[in-house]
């Protein structure tokens, strides 16, 4: 069986309150985007999982990977559940605000439920994907969402950007979550994400904003770069998404922009 977990942008994302728990409050839209991992699992006759990956190379140790994680999280409670071997092709950028991670899991989880056929319901897949991360609950979803809370409480907003095209350019740079976090002062908007992404896509420039944003392009000013040649070339509005450093620009379908790529730039456009 094969899924293609695919990854999100954030319109806006403001950081509101630290919590006792260290945990910050934020407000953010979740928007799906069609840049896709692939994701197989196919049944051993065994037990436990055997794990691997191609594409761009996943960091860190295999049995950390949220795919495994999302099995051994069912196994606990379904030791029904067989052997699987699962092979992940990774083409969403990592460390880049994209969220590929928490989409791999959250799909891992919608895959094995498929596989062997558990008949967990949105709900009960949404509880077992907040205890892979925060933001791995709007995957099973997967549709525009206005996340609060620690990004985990999610309300389905209407919105259709289907009528633009997307151009997303990662600079090659993984912005670590301690990176992002540096110096950021939390703070109440005086308008709510919710209230301006229901305004024209031309009002937002100036009122829909990444608190992150600042303290990443003062560290990378390639994002800064980046989102200034976004607007040069037309773009109706750009912005980094989630914690960078990926910077995406939204346009018109008619608009054929043209930017010249740099060493270590990678794009996807969506049409």
């Amino acid at each position: 069986m094969v899924l293609f977990p695919n990854c999100k942008i954030n319109l806006g994302l403001n950081i509101i309150r630290k919590r006792e728990d260290g945990y910050h409050d934020l407000e953010t839209v979740f928007y799906p985007i069609a840049l896709k991992d692939a994701l197989e699992a196919i049944r051993t006759g065994e037990q436990g999982i055997r794990f691997n990956s191609s594409g761009l190379t996943v960091a860190g140790n295999p049995d950390d990977n949220l795919c495994v994680k999302a099995y051994r999280l069912l196994k606990q409670d379904f030791p029904e559940i067989g052997g699987i071997e699962m092979h992940l092709h990774k083409q969403i950028p990592m460390g880049a605000g994209l969220g590929g991670g928490s989409a791999d899991g959250a799909f891992a989880l919608l895959l094995l439920n498929r596989l062997f056929a558990l008949q967990l319901s949105e709900e009960q897949l949404i509880r077992y994907a907040l205890q892979l991360g925060s933001d791995c609950p709007f995957f099973i979803l997967n549709k525009p969402c206005l996340a609060t809370g620690r990004g985990e409480i999610m309300r389905p907003v209407t919105l259709d950007l289907s009528p633009y095209r997307f151009l997303l350019i990662n600079p090659g740079i993984h912005v670590s979550t301690a990176r992002a976090f540096a110096g950021i002062q939390p703070h109440t908007p005086t308008q709510s994400v919710a209230d301006i992404i229901q305004l024209p896509i031309s009002q937002w420039k100036d009122l829909l904003v990444n608190d992150f944003e600042k303290n990443v392009a003062g560290a990378y000013p390639e994002v800064t770069a980046i989102k200034e040649e976004l607007y040069a070339k037309g773009a109706l509005y750009a912005s980094m998404t989630g914690s960078g450093s990926t910077v995406y620009g939204i346009f018109e379908k008619t608009s054929r922009a043209v930017i010249t790529p740099q060493p270590g730039w990678t794009f996807h456009q969506t049409d």
